[in-house]
């Protein structure tokens, strides 16, 4: 069971930007125009909301759109989504993007939504907290939205851990993930490595020997553990790479087309690795325990 504390942190979010009003909203006012009033909540239509300029993620799983989107034919929208007026009949979103784009693939002319007063930096805001939220999020988009959030919004690392509810020493760390090389951060937002092996690297002083032991890390399938010894040995230390560097075979444009319509097909990103000899190794990325079965039920009917 949660306890007290918990459950306030829990309540942070978009409510520590908008303030306590969602409480307060339960019913509807209506002009003499019959059109919303601003800090309101009601259905309205589609057509008339506009996407967030603000909204830091552009990309969106079609699959699971379409699931939701199944989902909203057969119960409707459960939660509002949240919008501004920016004039009359004329709304732009803040937040609830995948619940506006799954009602427009179900066909929905009208969709529940809280009315908000925002202007542009609370919009940016709002987007950024609700984008943080996400629990499908990489480590460098997490970072990315801290860094943005504190950037554009003016905000402390404390008053941004405040805005998301979480701990400053959650929000510091994620931020240090950002001092990484390059490359790192590309395989940790791939996810080659982990979070806590991007950490433990952090702890090596010279970044060509956070980078050696990054493709260790890949090649050998080092533990989180293991690198965090490593790390302790070599934090003022040069460490020298032990792996060999793989060099990749050109692929016929017939693999190619291939790993293109299997991709395509699962609907996920595939990889290939293959030598001169002709063999190599075919992998398959998913993010959870869910898009796992999902893969392999798509697998399995074609057996």
């Amino acid at each position: 069971m949660m306890s007290k504390k918990e459950k306030k942190i829990l309540g942070k979010g978009l409510s520590a930007i908008l303030g306590n009003n969602l409480k307060q909203e339960n019913k509807l006012e209506i002009h003499k125009d019959n059109s919303l009033q601003i800090s309101q909540i009601g259905s309205i239509l589609i057509s008339e909301i506009e996407l967030n300029p603000f909204q830091p993620r552009k990309e969106f799983d079609q699959e699971r759109l379409n699931e939701l989107s199944m989902s909203i034919k057969e119960l409707g929208v459960i939660q509002p989504i949240t919008v501004r007026k920016i004039e009359s009949d004329k709304y732009q979103l803040i937040s609830g993007e995948r619940r506006y784009r799954a009602s427009k693939l179900a066909n929905i002319l009208k969709i529940p939504a809280f009315i908000r007063v925002a202007n542009d930096q609370q919009m940016l805001e709002m987007a950024l907290v609700e984008n943080i939220q996400r629990q499908n999020l990489n480590a460098i988009e997490i970072a990315l939205s801290y860094q943005r959030l504190i950037k554009e919004c003016n905000l402390t690392q404390e008053a941004c851990s405040k805005r998301v509810g979480k701990k400053r020493s959650t929000v510091t760390n994620f931020l240090r993930l950002l001092k990484l090389p390059p490359i790192i951060q590309k395989g940790l937002k791939e996810r080659k490595i982990t979070t806590g092996h991007a950490r433990s690297l952090i702890n090596i002083e010279n970044r060509e020997s956070q980078t050696n032991l990054y493709h260790d890390i890949i090649v050998n399938g080092y533990s989180v553990r293991e690198v965090e010894e490593l790390s302790k040995a070599f934090k003022e230390k040069k460490y020298k790479r032990i792996s060999r560097e793989r060099k990749s075979v050109s692929l016929p444009f017939n693999q190619k087309k291939m790993i293109y319509d299997l991709s395509i097909h699962l609907n996920t990103d595939i990889d290939i690795t293959q030598n001169k000899k002709g063999s190599g190794k075919l992998t398959i990325s998913y993010d959870n325990q869910n898009e796992l079965e999902r893969i392999f039920n798509l697998i399995q009917k074609h057996d």
